[in-house]
């Protein structure tokens, strides 16, 4: 059974302008419900709070058992690659427009949190991908991602081309834009504004969606998440490879890029009552005038 949360990480949007009174309002409320509070170093030093206890997140994830996130689905995505070895779950509280990570809004985070910290919640597990990139036998890179691993074409380029392997079998040679490897978190980003299909988080597999491809029987398609994906840079000048916010430019001929699932997933915390449907009718503008 869930048990009341004691110790609180405190994660913000630093970058975002007036965005201390708001920390400072959450961290207020988690330590009058009784917890204690750590604020993530960056985001105490950009933002100047003091009073609380201020750790890198490594500390956060060795001290803390929740970790509430103030800003959104960015904030969310760069935090929890970095707690999801931790197993620390984590709720998010957006400031602006509803998030499909950052579900709860600024005006209701008190009633929403309040039960949340007692133990009463929705609990769901978000898997990542985790890859590289190697050249020569060599790994040059590494990265994890919770939406996607991108490879793309670099700016003056017209298109690369991607050979594509699943496991030890050769899949296709793709002359693209580039192409998108994303996990069912990440199916509502990048992959479904190039076409692709949403996959419910549930559901234990990825997404390969070309990008703007030469031929027009490059479709996206649903993969296992069980088995390794190598793309291999044929042609094309100044490729790139990005795990979400992290990325290596100008790749060159023969790079591979490796994708696999990561060994860690992130926790999601929500508040009771918490609907994947209803996140997709509300941020996709669905009809909802149904039963």
């Amino acid at each position: 059974m869930p048990t009341r949360f004691r110790h609180a990480a405190l994660v913000g949007k630093f970058q975002a302008e007036g965005i201390r009174p708001a920390l400072e309002e959450v961290a207020h409320f988690l330590a009058d419900q009784g917890l204690a509070v750590s604020v993530e170093r960056e985001t105490a030093l950009k933002t100047g709070m003091t009073g609380y206890e201020a750790l890198p997140t490594a500390g956060l994830g060795q001290h803390c058992d929740l970790a509430v996130v103030v800003g959104g689905d960015g904030t969310m995505l760069g935090i929890a690659r970095e707690l999801a070895k931790h197993n620390l779950p984590l709720v998010g509280v957006n400031q602006g427009r509803l998030g499909f990570i950052t579900d709860i809004t600024f005006s209701q985070f008190r009633e929403a949190l309040a039960p949340i910290i007692g133990g009463d919640y929705e609990e769901e597990h978000r898997a990542m991908l985790e890859g590289g990139v190697w050249r020569d036998g060599q790994q040059i890179f590494a990265g994890i991602s919770l939406n996607d691993v991108v490879v793309s074409r670099g700016a003056t380029a017209s298109m690369v081309e991607l050979g594509i392997h699943i496991g030890d079998e050769f899949v296709a040679n793709l002359r693209a834009d580039g192409l998108i490897i994303a996990s069912p978190t990440g199916s509502t980003a990048y992959a479904l504004s190039a076409g692709g299909p949403i996959l419910h988080p549930g559901i234990a597999g990825w997404v390969l969606v070309p990008i703007a491809s030469h031929t027009l029987s490059n479709r996206p398609i649903v993969l296992p998440d069980g088995g390794d994906i190598r793309i291999q840079v044929v042609a094309g000048r100044d490729a790139s490879a990005n795990f979400d916010m992290q990325s290596l430019a100008s790749l060159l001929h023969g790079d591979q890029i490796l994708v696999r699932r990561s060994a860690h997933k992130v926790r999601f915390l929500h508040p009771r009552g918490w609907s994947y449907y209803a996140t997709l009718r509300r941020k996709l503008h669905w009809y909802s005038g149904g039963s």
